[in-house]
């Protein structure tokens, strides 16, 4: 008979090793998904030059941005500048350009220029901002890196006045597209929920991400 065969163990670093590549592999699925689509709206944008598209593209842009940032984190390891990518492109830019795409399409031509100098803020903010603390495993939280003032306040009123904004305009503006508006309600309602639930790692957060990204896309081009 011969010699028994040794089962070797999944040691700890392995499964994390693995786990790893894993939610680095889903979160550049979700930033090539979001890239896809917003070329999509943005064609539609060329073809159509409403300005609507343009924002709501620009908006899914600066969604696979995030997602390619998520990626990046969980591959190499989080560090000061893919946390200024994920927070720039997640936490100040996309909310508000996809309730300036809203408000376009409401007809309010004004929020173009205020989204233009709301953009240029954001971008300083996160070339400027200071970031302290050391990064761990896992999506960082901006709490534990930033200042309120005035990284984290840009964000919450970047995020509350876009979301408002969404909101406002698909009751407004339902019952002459009821399809798009419920899609686009419903993605912004997934990306929410995904932004909540950061904490449990990158694989689901990217998940959420796929899944927002595709609602959203639905509810851009949906023309009821």
């Amino acid at each position: 008979m011969g010699a028994p065969e040794e089962t070797v163990a999944a040691s700890p670093d392995n499964r994390g090793y693995y786990a790893r590549r894993m939610e680095a592999l889903l979160g550049l699925a979700a930033a090539l998904l979001g890239l896809r689509l917003a070329g999509r709206v943005l064609g539609r944008w060329r073809a159509r030059r409403a300005p609507e598209l343009l924002a709501w593209g620009s908006s899914l842009l600066a969604y696979a941005a995030a997602s390619a940032a998520l990626a990046w984190g969980a591959a190499a390891g989080w560090d000061e500048l893919s946390f200024r990518v994920y927070y720039l492109c997640g936490g100040l830019l996309t909310a508000p350009l996809l309730g300036t795409g809203s408000l376009l399409l409401w007809g309010r031509r004004s929020a173009a220029p205020a989204a233009i100098a709301y953009a240029g803020l954001a971008v300083g903010v996160a070339i400027a901002m200071p970031v302290h603390g050391t990064f761990r495993e896992g999506i960082p939280a901006a709490q534990d890196h930033l200042e309120l003032v005035p990284a984290r306040l840009v964000a919450i009123a970047g995020n509350s006045l876009g979301t408002l904004a969404v909101l406002v305009v698909a009751v407004a503006t339902f019952r002459r597209r009821p399809v798009g508006n419920a899609l686009i309600v419903t993605g912004v309602a997934v990306a929410a929920v995904g932004s909540a639930l950061a904490g449990l790692g990158e694989a689901e957060t990217a998940a959420f991400v796929t899944v927002a990204v595709v609602l959203l896309f639905a509810g851009f081009v949906s023309r009821r």
